[in-house]
């Protein structure tokens, strides 16, 4: 059989050319263009269901939220496990379809039967999908130093999260960026017991005057000499001073009530539940960058690495 091959390939050298050249041809195409991936996602087309319940026990999070999502889903087509995760104040829900199902076709077949689920959630609950990506997809992740040591942790997470990560989040096969470390700033408003029941007032009439005192408001057009003029107010909270001169009442003698009468008011950090470190040299802020379900990994890191150094001088 040897000897005939030989002697096919001596009688017949163009179409044995022609071969080697086309397959040294594909060689080449599939060097080029195989995806280079230290962990090849082999994973199930998978769809999270994300619920927020804050200061709910698992136990009640697992009966009102959790079971009802579950329950819906069992009869999705296509669907093969559904796994219900509830945590303090959280509700997760995995739910995995069959081989080869498309990832958007899962997702819209899950928004389809959440909507079963209209008004028969706790009032305030809006379940969200998770990211269009997969257990693996985490492809890159930065950190952010400051050198000159004039920005603080809750400076720098604070650029993080109001632009670079709506920056990066723009790159083409990017489905998230997710912040890690530094401080959340929020505004905190500690009421005196003792000063809220001297005055008579109660919790949720505070917290009412305080979500009503942080709003626009648009009035009509008024007309003078043929040009006219819009009106609106503008009353969106910009500083802890304008929360502490919110009226939250009146006293006896109708002298309205500020809050910082009954309240202190100061800016600071959000309760944390972790930290990023970098290199045994202190607390850092950072973000990873999760890979949108089927794309290439190594293209999405060339994509970030450019958008990165395209936004450097803004980094300076």
């Amino acid at each position: 059989m040897i000897e005939n091959l030989i002697e096919f390939c001596a009688r017949n050298r163009l179409i044995v050319f022609l071969l080697v050249f086309g397959a040294a041809t594909a060689g080449l195409w599939a060097m080029k263009n195989t995806p280079i991936d230290a962990l090849p996602d082999l994973s199930d087309t998978q769809v999270i269901i994300y619920a927020s319940w804050a200061g709910r026990s698992p136990d009640l999070v697992e009966d009102q939220i959790t079971y009802p999502i579950v329950s819906a889903l069992l009869s999705a087509p296509n669907v093969t496990v559904v796994r219900g995760l509830s945590d303090f104040g959280s509700s997760y829900v995995y739910v995995l379809f069959k081989e080869g199902t498309d990832i958007y076709w899962a997702r819209s077949r899950v928004l389809e039967y959440m909507n079963q689920l209209s008004g028969k959630l706790p009032d305030g609950v809006a379940p969200q999908l998770g990211p269009d990506a997969t257990a693996v997809g985490w492809v890159f992740q930065y950190a952010l130093v400051d050198e000159s040591g004039q920005q603080s942790l809750a400076s720098l997470r604070s650029f993080q999260d109001w632009y670079l990560r709506y920056w990066l989040a723009a790159v083409d096969g990017v489905a998230e960026v997710a912040s890690v470390g530094g401080f959340v700033r929020q505004y905190q408003i500690n009421l005196d017991p003792t000063k809220v029941l001297a005055y008579k007032l109660n919790l949720n009439e505070i917290l009412d005057k305080i979500r009503m005192s942080n709003l626009d408001v648009g009035g009509r057009v008024m007309e003078f000499s043929g040009v006219e003029y819009m009106i609106r107010g503008r009353g969106y909270i910009e500083s802890t001073a304008d929360i502490e001169k919110i009226a939250v009442g009146v006293n006896a003698h109708g002298t309205p009530i500020l809050l910082r009468d009954v309240a202190s008011v100061r800016l600071g950090p959000d309760m944390r539940r972790g930290l990023a470190e970098l290199n045994g040299q202190g607390e850092t802020v950072g973000g990873v960058v999760i890979m949108r379900f089927g794309e290439d990994a190594m293209e999405v890191i060339n994509r970030v690495k450019a958008k990165i150094k395209e936004i450097e001088p803004s980094l300076a």
